[in-house]
């Protein structure tokens, strides 16, 4: 590794490490390794519903009472 490494420890439900020590062994990876690349991917997801909300910031609001008028006079409701 060529990122600086910090210790943490973390508690997980049995059967759920359980599965994470098959899954490392079946594709010969640490725990540790799909631990990281599972949270980097729902960071990465996190910023992604960010982005999306801060590119809709600006659209127009509905009550859910508006919503439900306008699903109803456009016959979806």
């Amino acid at each position: 590794m060529n990122q600086a490494v910090k210790r943490s420890t973390i508690y997980l439900d049995s059967d759920l490490h359980q599965a994470l020590r098959f899954k490392a062994t079946a594709t010969k990876r640490s725990v540790s390794a799909l631990v990281n690349q599972a949270v980097r991917e729902a960071l990465r997801e996190d910023q992604e519903d960010v982005s999306a909300f801060d590119e809709r910031a600006s659209e127009p609001t509905l009550s859910f009472e508006e919503l439900l008028n306008d699903l109803k006079a456009h016959g979806r409701l």
